[in-house]
């Protein structure tokens, strides 16, 4: 999985048969370098035939490839491809989303057979695309264990949640599902972060600590008409780009702790569209490691709000594993999304096998 922060591509391996998670295997991340984030981000935004789609999707299919062949154990592979624009409502014209990356290669290079293109089929079909992860999340909470509620709140480039109810018979079941992305979370940091100190990222969340949030950029970043959105309901990594013009002048701690507010109180707003409220939230992702927006989140949040690798779990390589988990779905004809979680008029499945040729 290579996500919207654009930090690199993890990979990971576990054994299912698309119902249960039986056992997790080894786990790898490969960095893009400061060149191939360069290309990435040049091509954001652009469709298929884009100026820098090719080179884009070179870089996106190296990286991939040079990580995967550590995994010579694997029977099967889940290739995500790098998302570049994402327009489920059709603003620009049809539905459509875009993943750089083309899968057919990758079964050649691998020798393997390669699920991709994930959440075509999902838009065509009226739905969001977004996010696919819910359904692993099902049986991740089925594996801690849980018998009542619970969320699974993933803090990467944008913040998604995924209300969950083990009880129910299937991830398809009625009531079994909400998911819905929250707002932005670590991008406009990020961003924030490079365009002002030429740092990745707010690393434990330093500098917004030392930092006061402006309240008032807050109340008007929450007045966005998404926030009023029934779910299911996704986002474009860049969707709020009025973001960074909020707080232009803001001194740059200020800034990343405004940023930060933002990100926590996108989620507690979410919230209120939830079947009942979980008494645990776990998050993934790299927000989790942001002390500043995990005490923020504890602040908004009127529900234990815990990291994800206190259960075991691998808070770092969930997203990978959703879609090593997804691909099996798809190879057995299971739905990986339904109308609670994309939107999407029935469950449905999704994804294209590509096979080696030699």
């Amino acid at each position: 999985m290579s996500g919207t922060s654009l930090d690199g591509v993890d990979a990971a391996m576990l054994r299912t048969d698309g119902h249960t998670i039986s056992e997790f295997g080894p786990t790898a991340f490969r960095p893009y370098s400061d060149a191939e984030q360069a290309h990435l981000r040049a091509a954001l935004g652009q469709w298929p035939g884009g100026a820098d789609v090719a080179q884009a999707s070179e870089v996106v299919e190296t990286a991939h490839a040079s990580l995967l062949t550590r995994f010579s154990d694997a029977q099967l592979v889940g290739f995500h491809g790098q998302t570049l624009a994402h327009d489920p409502y059709g603003e620009q014209g049809a539905p459509r989303t875009h993943q750089a990356g083309d899968g057919a290669l990758m079964a050649e290079l691998l020798g393997k057979p390669v699920i991709w293109d994930f959440r075509s089929t999902n838009v065509e079909m009226g739905g969001q695309g977004a996010p696919l992860a819910p359904f692993f999340h099902f049986a991740c909470a089925r594996f801690i264990a849980a018998t009542t509620p619970v969320a699974f709140l993933n803090m990467g480039g944008v913040g998604n949640l995924t209300y969950v109810d083990p009880s129910r018979a299937a991830p398809e079941a009625e009531g079994a599902l909400m998911a819905f992305d929250t707002g932005p979370a670590n991008a406009p940091i990020n961003d924030l972060m490079r365009a002002r100190r030429n740092l990745p990222y707010d690393k434990n969340g330093a500098c917004a600590a030392q930092g006061k949030a402006d309240a008032g950029i807050v109340q008007i970043f929450l007045t966005d008409p998404y926030f009023l959105k029934m779910p299911p309901k996704s986002l474009d990594r860049d969707s709020f780009a009025q973001l960074p013009t909020l707080v232009e002048a803001l001194p740059d701690a200020d800034a990343a702790a405004t940023l930060t507010a933002c990100a926590s109180a996108a989620v507690a707003r979410s919230l209120e569209h939830l079947p009942d409220q979980p008494q645990t939230i776990y998050v993934t992702g790299g927000g989790r490691k942001n002390g500043a927006l995990m005490t923020a989140l504890r602040s908004d949040i009127n529900a234990q709000v815990i990291d994800i690798d206190e259960t075991g779990l691998d808070g770092d390589m969930l997203e990978a594993q959703a879609f090593a988990f997804l691909a099996v779905r798809v190879a057995r004809g299971l739905p990986t999304s339904a109308p609670s979680t994309t939107g999407v008029a029935a469950s449905v499945g999704g994804g294209r096998l590509s096979h080696p040729q030699n």
